[in-house]
């Protein structure tokens, strides 16, 4: 009974290590060091039915005790086993201990043989050529890495991959820096060489064990059909043979970009999208633009419906300044394309050309073929580029028709260098009028308030001119008020203002024709009705616009026998915060007009007098305080059932 008892011990022990041997998937270090544990000190094979006898595969061709030779200093080198093909579905590390005498692994190529012929994906009813996919190679033997080897031709401490550490070396370890070194984690299955030091034997030996990890991620890569996307790109070293050409290449302030490849993507689309590059006839439109600092860079390019202002300065050689930076040629001579697809170009109209002298002074110049040409007398380059502004034309279909631009030329000499150029870039939609706004959403302090008419089923009439929408009495030197009639300033936002004039007069008979006079120099000739709550509010939106409204007063009661005139226009503009707290919006909430008036006794008109007229625009920030948000507490429908307090209630 003892000994039945005891061999159901054992058996039970052997059954409960073969269990703890097995783990979840992907593995771990622990199913390695399992190996150390059992009592024979032979070669065992890690199987999907638990560790077998090396003996029990003496049939495999593939694995052999004299395979990698003897190993020096006492070394134990494991490697994968690569007939195992069941193991592989365990999804854990593939690992097969060999004893022997070599402390080098073996190249991975040998431990992996690439046996996988490469995965045809094709569609059946598609007449596109099939393209090859196979799994990728390991660009690197993990074996053969390692990334704690610091020291050169010198032992690192407890670094166990260092290829010049000895036995000596390892005999003093407590154990291994680095233990893992894998491959890219991104792959469904990867290669990784594990590091351990084993303590049994008198002298501490190194143990190094690779295995083929299988990636428990659905997201893995399994095939490609780019290796290089893998890794990243070894730059050139310089040497004496390449140092010329990468001087050519990245020697100047931006990089040479000439060889450039637009995306196939981009090229076959057949409309412009937001954002995306504007083509032409070899590469894509480009303008000078700063980038870090303030000088120019030549390869910024222009993305579709982004309107753009660039500024830099350039440094010129004044005998050397016919570059194509500065020629007009290099601006004008380029065939945009009108659709990404389209092999079709349009050419750029140049609508005018403005000369600029030293002095400042502007001239128009007929637009011609013009280079820029050095004066070796006067020391002054004529002719250069200062800048350009571009408009692109384009359907509501994504489709380029037409582009204008005009360009300054300027005068220079070695005073002016460095010389700044400025370009400009808008893009207008076809049968459109463009309308600048005055905020996106919000209104933007110093920007003019935007305001309009109304009229019977209809939306919002603007003037053409934003500047001439909202206005007020300008002030002038001699403050006379019948002369200011037509002199305005527009209203802008966030700018209290006041002004004013003085009206002379004599109120005999023409008491009406006064008070008519001095309203039209406080309101204007065509005051509006609405104004914009943001600065972008269309004016078929009417529900965006808010009414102005009007309120009149009188400093006294009626007075019988007296001419009333106006004397003060106040306009009050309330306006919040709108939106979140990080970009709030500035948003016109209510307008209000107050007309102050004043009574004149007929019998004071007599003579001529003077009357003292004022006008005044205030913005008040009507903002509440920000609130925290919270959600509400949630109900709680308790049921109990029948009879559940039963005997007590």
């Amino acid at each position: 009974m003892s000994v039945l008892g005891g061999c159901f011990v054992l058996h039970l022990l052997a059954v409960i290590t073969l269990c703890v041997s097995e783990q979840p998937r992907g593995g771990s270090y622990s199913d390695l060091t399992k190996i150390d544990e059992l009592e024979d000190p032979g070669i065992y094979l890690l199987t999907e039915n638990g560790t077998v006898p090396w003996e029990d595969s003496s049939n495999d061709s593939h694995h052999s005790r004299e395979q990698y030779g003897p190993t020096p200093y006492g070394t134990t080198t494991t490697t994968a086993a690569a007939a195992a093909s069941d193991v592989l579905s365990t999804e854990k590390p593939v690992v097969t201990p060999v004893t022997g005498s070599s402390d080098t692994a073996p190249p991975v190529s040998e431990v992996f043989p690439e046996t996988q012929a490469p995965v045809i994906v094709t569609d059946p009813g598609s007449s596109v050529e099939p393209r090859a996919r196979a799994l990728p190679s390991p660009v690197t033997n993990v074996a053969s890495l390692c990334v704690c080897d610091l020291l050169v031709d010198q032992c690192d401490v407890n670094c166990c991959c260092d290829s010049t550490c000895s036995a000596s070396d390892f005999s003093v370890f407590s154990g291994c820096s680095i233990p893992v070194v894998t491959g890219d984690s991104q792959l469904c299955t990867r290669d990784a060489a594990f590091y351990s030091m084993n303590f049994i034997p008198a002298v501490p030996q190194r143990v190094i064990q690779n295995a083929e990890l299988i990636n428990p991620n659905v997201f893995c890569i399994q095939a490609t059909n780019y290796g290089p996307a893998l890794s990243f790109i070894t730059p050139d070293v310089p040497t004496e043979s390449n140092f010329d050409s990468l001087l050519k290449e990245f020697g100047e302030v931006s990089f040479n970009t000439d060889n450039l490849v637009v995306s196939s993507g981009a090229q076959n689309a057949t409309r412009y999208k937001y954002g995306s590059p504007v083509l032409t006839s070899d590469s894509f439109l480009k303008l000078p633009a700063s980038l870090g600092t303030n000088v120019c860079t030549d390869n910024n390019p222009i993305g579709f419906l982004m309107n753009q202002d660039f500024r830099c300065t350039r440094s010129v050689q004044i005998d050397n300044c016919s570059v194509p930076a500065l020629s007009l040629g290099t601006y004008t001579d380029i065939g945009i394309l009108t659709a990404p697809n389209s092999e079709k170009p349009v050419n750029i109209t140049v609508q005018s050309i403005f000369l600029k002298s030293l002095n400042g002074t502007l001239t128009i110049e007929n637009p011609g073929n013009v280079t820029p040409s050095f004066d070796n007398a006067t020391g002054i380059c004529s002719f250069v580029v200062l800048g350009g502004s571009y408009t692109i034309m384009y359907t509501d279909q994504g489709e380029i028709t037409n582009v204008t631009a005009s360009f300054t030329l300027g005068t220079i000499d070695s005073t002016v260098v460095p010389i700044e150029q400025s370009f400009q870039i808008r893009f207008i939609q076809d049968g459109t009028v463009p309308s600048p706004i005055s905020g996106n959403p919000g209104y933007v302090v110093g920007l003019p308030l935007m305001a309009g008419f109304k009229l019977t089923q209809s939306g919002i009439i603007q003037s053409t001119n934003r500047f001439n929408q909202l206005t007020m009495l300008r002030s002038s030197a001699d403050q006379n008020c019948l002369v200011e009639e037509g002199s305005r300033t527009p209203v802008l936002f966030g700018y209290n203002m006041v002004s004013g004039c003085r009206l002379r007069y004599s109120l005999t008979a023409f008491c009406q024709l006064a008070a008519d006079v001095v309203l039209k120099v406080l309101r204007g000739q065509q005051f509006p009705d609405y104004v914009a709550s943001f600065g972008n509010s269309q004016p078929q939106n009417v529900l965006d616009w808010v009414p102005i409204t009007v309120v009149s007063s009188t400093e006294q009661g009626n007075i019988p026998d007296a001419c009333k005139i106006p004397v003060s226009l106040e306009t009050e503009v309330r306006w919040t915060k709108y939106g979140s707290l990080v970009n709030p919006q500035a948003k016109i909430v209510n307008v209000t007009q107050k007309i102050s008036h004043v009574f004149i006794p007929t019998a004071l008109s007599a003579s001529e007098r003077f009357l003292q007229i004022s006008t005044s625009v205030s913005f008040i920030d009507v903002s509440a305080p920000a609130q925290p948000g919270y959600k509400a507490q949630p109900t709680i429908d308790a049921k109990l059932p029948f009879g559940f307090f039963h005997p007590f209630v």
